[in-house]
């Protein structure tokens, strides 16, 4: 599947990947970049369910601030 960015740098995730994966108006999208590509994540109710638990006693707090305070320094 092929998009094309508009000259705001904006694309057009197929209906298809959509519906597949309960992307709907307003759904959050985290992007990575990850060794020369662009991930696409979206942040949805059943995404959110399967990290439950995972993170427990891992420091999450401290890593969720420090990648805030990167945000901000750019």
């Amino acid at each position: 599947m092929q998009s094309t960015a508009t000259i705001k740098g904006q694309i057009v995730i197929p209906a298809e990947l959509r519906k597949k994966y309960g992307i709907k108006a307003g759904t959050k999208i985290q992007i990575m970049d990850e060794n020369e590509r662009i991930v696409l994540q979206p942040i949805t109710r059943e995404y959110i369910h399967s990290l439950r638990g995972k993170f427990r006693g891992k420091g999450l707090l401290k890593a969720l601030a420090a990648e805030k305070k990167q945000e901000k320094e750019r």
